[in-house]
C-alpha cells in the first residue's frame, strides 16, 4: 500500500477525521537512522503524528514536534509540512528494550517524564510554540494531550508501527479524530465507543485496511465526505547552502580553528545522513564572510 493521508469531515461539520498509512516513510527513516526496533517504533509514531498534524497547516507552513524524555532515546525531533513532506531523527537510534505487555516499550525508551514542544512556522513574524508535559511517553497520548491542553480541541490520536523480527517496518500509520462544536453528547459517546473498539492500527493495516476503511469504521452511520487525499513521503530539506548558513553562526574564530585542525571537515545531516565536505580553504572563506557580515 502506498503512503497517503485522507482528510474528512462529517456532514454537519462537527467531526474532523484524518487517517494515514506511513509504512514506507517509517521504513526509510529506520534505514537512514539505522534504528533498532524500539527506537524505530518511537520514531515512526512521531513521524506519523507529524504527518497528521501537518495536514492542518496551510500551504507553505511547517511544524516540528520535539519529544524529550528521561529514557534512553533522549530526544525525538520530527518535522512536517502541509504537502506531506516529513523527516525526523532520534537522538539515540540504537535502543531496543524488552517488550512490555507484548508490545515494543516505546514509553520506556522515551521516558514518562519530559516535555513535548510543538513549533509551527505559520509564516508570521514569530513562530508559534506550545509546550506540555509528557503524560505517558507513548507519543499518541502525548499528542492528544497537547491538542486538548494547548489548542483546546478534543482529540483522539492512534499511532502504530509494526516491526518484524528482522527489524524491518512492515506496517505504520495512524488516525486523528477531532470534535468541533456543536457536538451532540449521544453522537460523541458512540464515536468514543467505536474508537475504543478498534484493533491496533497496525493490525488493521496488516489486514489490508486502508485509511478510508479506518475512517468509515470510526464514523459508522454518520454521514461524512472525503475532503482530500495526498501522498506523504520522507523528504529532507537539507542542502549545502543551509549547512553553510549553519556554519556561519559559529563565528570566524571557531571556523578558523576548524580550518587549522583538519584538511577537511565533514558535516552530516542529523535527519537524512547526507554528508557535506568542507575543505580548510572553504572554512577560511566562510570565516571571512562572517567577519564581513559582522
Amino acid at each position: 500500500m502506498p503512503d497517503y493521508l485522507v482528510r474528512s469531515l462529517t456532514k454537519d461539520g462537527s467531526i474532523r477525521g484524518l487517517a494515514v498509512v506511513t509504512t514506507n516513510l517509517v521504513e526509510e527513516a529506520r534505514q537512514r537512522q539505522d534504528a533498532w526496533p524500539t527506537a524505530a517504533a518511537a520514531l515512526g509514531r512521531a513521524l506519523t503524528g507529524a504527518a497528521l498534524l501537518g495536514a492542518g497547516l496551510k500551504t507553505g507552513q511547517r511544524l516540528a514536534l520535539k519529544f524529550e524524555g528521561d529514557g534512553p532515546l533522549k530526544k525525538i525531533l520530527v518535522e512536517a509540512d502541509s504537502n506531506g513532506a516529513v523527516r525526523g531523527y532520534v537522538a539515540r537510534p540504537r535502543v531496543h528494550l524488552p517488550p512490555r505487555n507484548g508490545k515494543l516499550d516505546v514509553a520506556g525508551a522515551l521516558g514518562r517524564t519530559g516535555v513535548l514542544t510543538v513549533s509551527k512556522d505559520l509564516r508570521l513574524k514569530e513562530p508559534y510554540t506550545g509546550i506540555v508535559q509528557l503524560v505517558s511517553g507513548e507519543i499518541a497520548e502525548d499528542l492528544a494531550f497537547y491538542l486538548v491542553e494547548s489548542e483546546q480541541v478534543p482529540s483522539a490520536v492512534a499511532l502504530g508501527v509494526y516491526v518484524e523480527t528482522d527489524g524491518r517496518v512492515s506496517a505504520a500509520g495512524g488516525f486523528l479524530i477531532q470534535t468541533l462544536p456543536p457536538m451532540q453528547e449521544e453522537v460523541l459517546e458512540q464515536l468514543i465507543g467505536r474508537i475504543r473498539g478498534l484493533p491496533p492500527v497496525t493490525d488493521l493495516l496488516r489486514g489490508g485496511r486502508s485509511p478510508e476503511d479506518i475512517l468509515a469504521t470510526i464514523y459508522g452511520q454518520l454521514p461524512y465526505r472525503i475532503l482530500e487525499k495526498y501522498a506523504v513521503a520522507w523528504q529532507c530539506s537539507c542542502s549545502r547552502e543551509r549547512v553553510e548558513r549553519a556554519l556561519l553562526t559559529l563565528g570566524p574564530a571557531e571556523l578558523q580553528e576548524m580550518a587549522r585542525q583538519e584538511e577537511a571537515t565533514t558535516v552530516t545531516c542529523e535527519f537524512c545522513g547526507q554528508e557535506y565536505l568542507f575543505t580548510s580553504a572553504e572554512l577560511d572563506r566562510l570565516a571571512g564572510e562572517t567577519s564581513t557580515y559582522q
